[in-house]
């Protein structure tokens, strides 16, 4: 079968006015081919699995400018794609469609539309932080007879996200059945660094006997700033540190080496009758990802009750689960990623930045870079740029199977042993795995990328490049909400 086109509906006056145009299907299959205007629709061009996405195929074919037609062969069937620009001819057969423009100055053979190259250096990644107001189409050539989105359409749609917010409560966040773990300040610093690890769990809220009150949450940030703390004493660390210090030690310790400045407040938290809005607000005012769902009886001496650990995933399962079967009413949701200005993408740009891992660096460099990038995950990429995984805040409690912070040097530790122990661990505990990177293609949908981030743990869905899988972008819960709210 050739795969050299054999003509295009737009006149080419040489080879070098060709454009290197990605094509993409993302709806799964064994094999798949495209075929379009410039292959004279004859010839079958096959088009290749995009690692680590494999629903996904692309292909980068060199097209004259001008307008094209083309559909996908999809396992013998002819197929177009819903998610892109399409055209319907008399007898009701769908093409999709697509106008090719010029580069200006000129742009040889092989010569990519898909935008600048990614520069990495020092574990750092230059990326735009653009802003979320504008809606318009950065990333992607205009079509020709199709308009962008409407201010109109994107109010409409934030507005019936809004009103869902605003009528809706906490309670209805809850699960119909679960548990939530608490941990007694009282408690040595080693056993609550193991309670998490086994329970699975990245947080936990904090009990004071005495007081008779939740006083604040125990974290895996808490657990980077002890073992950062003593690593700088000491090379090895010792198990009795941790087996003594308690967590009422720890967080005054940590209060004391804290900026006054700097310092939240013991606890924050919202009730069961407060309106999903209102609890989006206050995890994103105090920087936080999870607040406890207290109940105050109101009775005398009453003790308050842990109903739940709300967070920014679970509002979005809630919307996810209230609009299911009607966000082809938002248009907003309908519109590819790369559409809109949301989160962080790599451009021109140098005011913002992306903080990177790679697998041989040690894990004390990965811990600082936590704290200078103030993020909860790194990307962990190759020597190509590429995405291989990612190393979470949470996954530090990795570090209580068998001990192991206490038999070795953090600096000595590299980010691939310490992936390994995370992979090790979801092993052991059994159960259905979550997939820790979520990717996306920059022409995926708003709706699949909410679909993503309503999952359960994952925080954010990287957007990569079809076939090199380098980062072309990062988008967040925190992102995905600050663009929403009204």
């Amino acid at each position: 079968m050739s795969t050299e086109p054999a003509g295009t509906s737009g006149a080419r006056s040489s080879s070098s006015s060709l454009v290197a145009t990605p094509f993409i299907w993302p709806h799964g299959g064994h094999r798949v081919f495209l075929c379009g205007s410039f292959t004279r629709w004859q010839d079958m061009i096959p088009m290749s699995q995009v690692e680590g996405c494999p629903s996904v195929y692309q292909v980068i074919w060199s097209v004259s400018p001008g307008y094209h037609q083309f559909k996908f062969v999809v396992d013998g069937e002819w197929r177009h794609n819903d998610d892109q620009p399409f055209v319907t001819d008399s007898a009701g057969n769908c093409s999709n469609c697509i106008l090719v423009r010029e580069i200006e100055g000129g742009s040889g053979p092989g010569g990519a539309v898909l935008g600048g190259s990614m520069e990495v250096e020092d574990g750092e990644m230059n990326m735009a932080r653009v802003g979320m107001s504008s809606i318009s189409r950065p990333h992607e050539l205009p079509l020709e007879g199709m308009q962008n989105i409407s201010v109109a359409d994107v109010d409409a749609s934030r507005h019936r996200i809004d009103k869902f917010l605003t009528s809706h409560t906490a309670y209805e966040v809850l699960p119909d059945s679960g548990k939530v773990v608490a941990l007694d300040i009282s408690l040595p610093i080693k056993q609550a660094f193991h309670v998490l690890y086994e329970q699975g769990i990245p947080l936990a809220p904090l009990w004071d006997s005495d007081q008779q009150q939740f006083v604040g949450m125990l974290t895996a940030s808490d657990f980077i700033a002890i073992l950062m703390q003593i690593g700088s004493h000491r090379a090895i660390l010792s198990e009795e540190e941790l087996e003594t210090h308690t967590i009422a030690a720890w967080k005054a310790e940590k209060i004391r080496l804290t900026d006054a400045s700097q310092r939240r407040h013991p606890l924050h938290y919202v009730g069961p009758d407060d309106s999903l809005k209102e609890v989006v607000r206050r995890l994103l005012h105090h920087q936080v990802t999870t607040v406890p769902v207290l109940h105050f009886p109101g009775q005398e001496q009453s003790l308050p009750q842990l109903l739940h650990l709300a967070t920014l995933s679970g509002v979005l399962k809630c919307l996810c689960r209230h609009f299911q079967h009607s966000f082809g009413s938002l248009p907003l949701f309908n519109q590819p990623i790369g559409s809109l200005r949301l989160g962080t993408w790599r451009g021109d740009n140098p005011e913002g930045h992306l903080f990177v891992l790679r697998l041989n660096y040690s894990l004390s460099t990965a811990l600082a870079l936590f704290n200078q990038a103030r993020v909860s995950s790194l990307p962990i990429i190759d020597d190509n740029g590429s995405l291989i995984d990612i190393y979470a805040r949470s996954d530090i409690t990795a570090l209580a199977r068998d001990d192991t912070y206490a038999h070795v040097q953090l600096e000595h530790l590299t980010v691939e042993q310490a992936l390994q122990l995370v992979h090790d661990g979801s092993a052991l505990t059994g159960g259905a795995p979550v997939l820790r990177c979520q990717m996306c293609l920059r022409t995926d949908t708003f709706q699949y990328i909410i679909e993503r981030l309503a999952i359960p743990g994952v925080r954010r869905v990287i957007c990569v490049e079809a076939g090199s899988r380098r980062i072309e972008g990062i988008i967040t819960l925190s992102d995905v909400f600050r663009f929403l709210l009204i």
